[in-house]
């Protein structure tokens, strides 16, 4: 049972219910959980807790919907927001004690209706709340759980001296943390001989060695206001937090061309896809395929518990999409659920990946504007490993079921 859940059944009454020692234990649940998010939302006559755990939201608690007002407060005034305004979006962030660790807390309200009926114009707030510990987050690229070879292939371009490095993949693949890695791998591979500088939206983690900016629209402090500044800084490594726009994207790509080495993360249906996606932000294909020395596509999927992590039969439908050799060599494997964790089967994440470097021949279909089919097809003639085939690699290593891996993991067969 969690802290939460055993605080309310020792009220004697709702009524009796101390908004602060409540917030503390939702806290101390998600911290012990080692949740990443705290989902906090009205859902008709309640208000529903949920925690997100290795990618998907677990619900923790549900308490009765008259301490929205005062949950909320509490939260706002931990995080220094105007406390009784609740028809507009707030954000801010808070510091916690050491019995969390000193994790921060990054929170986002929402203003919401509730109460059940069709058409209710009783007022709530959705609150998501981010945790962001430094203690248990490696900045290691040994430590991310990326293949051997694909570990390898990516240290091999991040010692490039020029050129652009992306990483796409839907939110929460595991992309800023990548990132992060790159950095702290280029800054204890060089130390003080690199200048690296990074723009970011928000700068979640400070990281030695590396001259961290963030963005502020209000101040006019954009992608490309910071860009263009920071060309004149004689950096060697440029971190771009995302590529957003034609404008940022063109100054990147410069950036690339022009004795930079710059890594930054772009929102792309496929890896190859983001060919396609920048030459819509008005991109010149030549420029691409001389600035562009590789691109990583990045999952992540949901580990097997060590502790309760057994054998088990994949369903028949998933093994049709496989060959007879694969079900020969697979091991199985699938969570029943223990005390580790939490009953739920996992514990921890771990990549899939997809790491496409441009090659002579990709040069040439870039320029030509060939297909993102044509462009992967090239790829997988020039040994990229694609993530359907990566994850197939994690099913048969027994590293999670091979449901969860096509949850996340696109099927392709090519």
């Amino acid at each position: 049972m969690s802290e939460a859940q055993h605080y309310l059944d020792s009220l004697p009454n709702p009524e009796a219910v101390e908004i602060g020692h409540l917030v503390d234990k939702l806290l101390l649940d998600a911290y012990r959980m080692n949740a990443s998010d705290i989902h906090i939302e009205p859902w008709n006559s309640s208000i529903l807790v949920r925690l997100r755990l290795n990618g998907l939201l677990q619900e923790l608690v549900s308490f009765p919907l008259d301490y929205m007002e005062k949950l909320s407060g509490r939260l706002k005034v931990m995080a220094n927001l105007v406390s009784y305004e609740t028809d507009r979006p707030q954000e801010g962030h808070a510091q916690v004690g050491q019995e969390m660790g000193g994790v921060e807390l990054r929170m986002s309200f929402f203003p919401v209706l509730c109460g059940g009926e069709f058409g209710s114009d009783v007022k709530g707030e959705k609150i998501v709340i981010r945790i962001f510990d430094p203690n248990r987050r490696s900045f290691q690229l040994e430590d991310l759980g990326f293949e051997p070879d694909t570990l390898d292939s990516f240290q091999r371009l991040l010692t490039r001296p020029s050129g652009m490095i992306l990483l796409t993949g839907p939110t929460g693949c595991g992309k800023t943390t990548a990132i992060y890695a790159a950095m702290t791998y280029l800054g204890n591979l060089y130390g003080s001989k690199y200048s690296i500088s990074a723009v970011e939206d928000p700068v979640e983690y400070k990281l030695p060695m590396v001259s961290q900016a963030q963005i502020n629209s209000a101040k006019e402090f954009t992608y490309p206001i910071a860009l263009r500044s920071l060309m004149r800084q004689d950096p060697q490594v440029i971190m771009v937090g995302e590529i957003r726009d034609p404008e940022t994207a063109s100054i990147a790509v410069q950036a690339g061309l022009t004795g930079h080495l710059v890594i930054s993360t772009i929102h792309s249906g496929s890896t190859a896809g983001v060919f396609a996606r920048m030459i819509n932000m008005n991109i010149e294909p030549f420029l691409l395929a001389s600035s562009v020395i590789g691109i990583m596509g990045l999952r992540l999927i949901r580990k097997n518990c060590v502790y309760c992590a057994q054998p088990y039969q994949a369903d028949s439908s998933l093994l049709s999409l496989t060959t007879e050799s694969f079900q020969e060599e697979a091991s199985f494997r699938a969570g029943d659920g223990c005390e580790h964790c939490a009953m739920t089967g996992f514990e921890g994440q771990i990549s899939v990946t997809e790491l496409l470097e441009t090659s002579e021949p990709m040069r040439e279909a870039i320029v030509k504007k060939m297909p993102s089919r044509k462009l992967q097809e090239i790829a997988v003639q020039n040994g990229m490993r694609t993530l359907w085939e990566s994850g197939l690699q994690r099913v048969k290593n027994g590293d999670t079921p091979f449901e969860e891996m096509i949850r996340s993991v696109p099927y392709d067969p090519l």
